[in-house]
């Protein structure tokens, strides 16, 4: 039997230097498959060429990719030819200092697992902001950080522009377009994920924060009654493994976050199918630090710089070592590629919470990730998205809580 497929992260890099050589920086970029972005790094490296720069920027994407997942398969895009040829090994390196920093580049992962694209300037933009961002904080004696970093926002805003700009000159010219998710044939069947919050605990109505980090309540009551009802409205889906004559739709594998809620809430719902859980700690709640099992007020009096960062940027963490909602993005998009890999062609129910939730909607939306604070979620809310082979995903459902009423 074939293993499981590896994953494929997609590699942005770019480096630039302000006098060749000059003050210097690279920036690099992680997605998935999808085009989601993963990771983002950038750094001034000091007095340096354009050249040496961009290599900077390849092997710290390529050890970004690696720390996510030192098993995945690496497809390398940079606006630089040089090194894309040199990596290539269409053109030789005679430079000692770039031939140490391209074998520097081969060591991160074994041979055979990264490819290497050239592509124009203009398809370069999130790592060459990055980059222009490392350089203007090494201008002012600073460090390139991520939680205040725009370049992911602004690289989005100027493909929108392009977007709209080649709409407009494109209008009432003859086209074949391809054809949105669900028009087109030969599709095939996709993976559906059922998104399933967990229902109420004693500390949802109070509407504190409640996350890894705290105490792992229990459903109440009115939760252990939500959960009941959202497994009465999947039985009617049908249950176990899809066969001949049986609702396609029917939930065939269900998946958890560790936290008792969850595990709680799907335990209900596996009753009723006859089926088992699989726990995933990808899935998990944000770690909100400091503000665990506290309202909103309550952080806002006594955290209010921290909050207000938090509420800015979602590369902002909550107070005492929490997480944010970036790093939640990261950790939920590789259980997502695992559990797509694991599941193909399935109806899978995952109970998990708000945060990942969100994410996977905001994530299949390819919406910026400010989206998070525009999207309300109920608890034992179910939401939908189906992943198609041709890598489109299509959100189907968002925060259903018909079977409550």
């Amino acid at each position: 039997m074939p293993g499981p497929a590896r994953r494929v992260f997609v590699v942005e890099a770019d480096g630039g230097s302000r006098g060749n050589p000059g003050p210097a920086g690279y920036g690099a970029v992680v997605r998935d498959a999808d085009g989601g972005v993963l990771a983002e790094d950038a750094a001034y490296v000091g007095v340096a060429s354009n050249n040496v720069a961009e290599y900077r920027g390849l092997i710290a994407g390529l050890r970004a990719a690696r720390r996510i997942d030192p098993d995945a398969e690496v497809r390398v895009r940079m606006d630089s030819k040089l090194v894309v040829e040199q990596m290539s090994g269409r053109w030789k390196i005679k430079h000692p200092g770039m031939r140490e920093l391209a074998a520097e580049a081969r060591e991160v992962f074994p041979p055979g697992r990264v490819s290497y694209e050239w592509i124009p300037r203009e398809k370069n933009k999130h790592a060459d902001r990055l980059a222009n961002e490392a350089m203007d904080a090494g201008r002012r004696g600073g460090r390139w950080r991520p939680e205040t970093s725009r370049a992911e926002q602004d690289a989005a805003d100027a493909a929108s522009a392009a977007r709209a700009g080649g709409a407009v000159r494109a209008e009432g010219a003859a086209r074949s377009a391809t054809p949105a998710v669900g028009w087109g044939a030969g599709l095939g069947t996709p993976t559906t994920l059922l998104l399933l919050r967990h229902g109420e605990t004693d500390l949802t109505p109070q509407k504190r924060f409640s996350g890894t980090g705290g105490s792992d309540p229990a459903l109440s009551a009115t939760g252990r009654g939500q959960a009941a009802a959202a497994a009465g409205l999947l039985a009617a889906r049908g249950a176990g493994q899809a066969t001949a004559g049986r609702d396609a739709a029917a939930v065939q594998d269900i998946v958890s976050s560790p936290l008792r809620r969850c595990r709680e809430t799907a335990e209900a719902v596996a009753g009723r199918l006859g089926l088992g859980v699989r726990v995933e700690d990808g899935l998990r709640e944000a770690d909100f630090g400091a503000w665990e099992g506290l309202t909103f007020a309550e952080v806002q009096e006594r955290h209010p710089d921290d909050l207000a960062a938090w509420l800015r940027s979602t590369k902002a963490a909550p107070s005492g070592g929490g997480e944010s909602f970036a790093e939640v993005s990261r950790r939920v998009a590789v259980a997502r590629d695992k559990i797509l890999a694991r599941y193909a062609g399935h109806t899978v129910l995952l109970v998990t919470h708000v945060t990942p939730v969100k994410t996977l909607v905001r994530l299949a939306l390819g919406a910026p990730p400010e989206s998070l604070f525009r999207m309300e979620l109920s608890p034992a809310a179910l939401s939908e998205v189906a992943y198609y082979a041709d890598g489109h995903a299509s959100v189907r459902l968002l925060n259903d809580t018909s079977h409550l009423r």
